[in-house]
């Protein structure tokens, strides 16, 4: 797709300063999502994937701050950016659904209020028009009874249905850019596949860049069209969703798709990787997944650049799985 992309994310650098040293839980990430396209970002718990998500929306707190990088929105640098400039932007131009809808939902204020009071933060139209735009919402993320449910509290709705409700809020505005963090993790499969056909549709329709963080590769296969793969705070694998997938280069992204369930053979116990992450306060000298990688040689000592092995494809390793890929 041609054009300036909707986000373009440069070398962003997000630490935590703590008593017990600085965790590094974002270092040297880029990655850039174009109009009208879904970016996969996967990594275990703990890779940095949501940390990179609130660092975009400008919503990481002390002791963490954006240390370096760009992140150019629409040209723009956002890290820069005063603070009541981006507050403009955020809930309108870039949404964000997170992963405990109760980050999203004020449990003292009806559903109503708080859609309404949405819109009008953001744009100059009438009460009736917001609450219109607001009962739209919630039948597009298939709330049943609109209208009673936008007259109820959040402790009235099951957790699934308060996170549709949270999804519903991101949409309001058609923003530009959507980072969702996990937003279907406690959905049933049936009311995940709406969710995931609504977002697919909203983006195709209306220009609408997502980025998508989890942990669930499954998810990732039937929505993204490119996907980074995170590994303790840095991109290890980056390519389109089919080529990772089917032909994944870094020995983590294999261990990750090994680790499916549905790819295993019945009756055998599960693949796993072997070992923990590393804790970001104490990274291992050279490549962080050394000690956990059945390729790791002496080369690994070394910290791996990012190399383009294959065209579209760039792996952070020594020693990428190149003889997977069919020539």
């Amino acid at each position: 797709m041609t054009g300036q992309p909707t986000i373009e994310v440069r070398n962003l650098r997000t630490h935590f300063f703590t008593k017990a040293g600085v965790v590094k839980a974002v270092d040297d990430v880029s990655f850039s999502v174009a109009k009208g396209r879904i970016l996969g970002l996967v990594g275990e718990s703990g890779s940095g994937k949501s940390v990179t998500g609130f660092s975009i929306m400008g919503l990481v707190d002390p002791p963490g701050r954006v240390v370096g990088g760009e992140i150019l929105f629409q040209g723009r640098d956002l890290a820069r950016l005063p603070e009541e400039e981006m507050r403009r932007i955020r809930g309108a131009r870039i949404a964000m659904i997170f992963q405990d809808p109760m980050m999203t939902l004020n449990p003292v204020l009806r559903i109503d209020t708080q859609m309404i009071e949405t819109v009008l933060a953001h744009e100059r139209v009438s009460e009736a028009e917001a609450r219109r735009r607001a009962r739209a919402a919630l039948v597009q993320v298939g709330i049943p009874s609109p209208d009673e449910r936008l007259r109820a509290y959040p402790h009235q709705f099951s957790g699934g249905m308060r996170q549709r409700v949270a999804i519903a809020i991101a949409l309001l505005h058609r923003p530009e850019l959507i980072i969702a963090d996990e937003p279907t993790t406690a959905l049933d499969v049936t009311i995940q596949g709406q969710i995931l056909f609504e977002v697919q549709k909203l983006c195709r329709e209306s220009g609408t860049s997502l980025i998508w963080i989890t942990h669930d590769l499954s998810v990732i296969a039937g929505l993204a069209d490119e996907i980074c793969v995170m590994y303790a705070g840095r991109i290890v694998e980056k390519g389109t969703v089919d080529e990772v997938l089917d032909h994944p280069l870094h020995p983590y992204t294999r261990g990750l798709i090994g680790s499916v369930p549905s790819r295993n053979v019945r009756g055998r116990p599960l693949a796993q990787i072997p070992g923990m992450t590393p804790s970001l306060l104490n990274l291992p000298p050279g490549c962080a997944f050394r000690a956990r990688c059945p390729r790791a040689s002496e080369a690994c000592l070394v910290e791996p650049g990012i190399t383009t092995p294959l065209p579209g494809r760039e792996v952070r390793c020594f020693h990428p799985h190149l003889e997977t890929v069919p020539a």
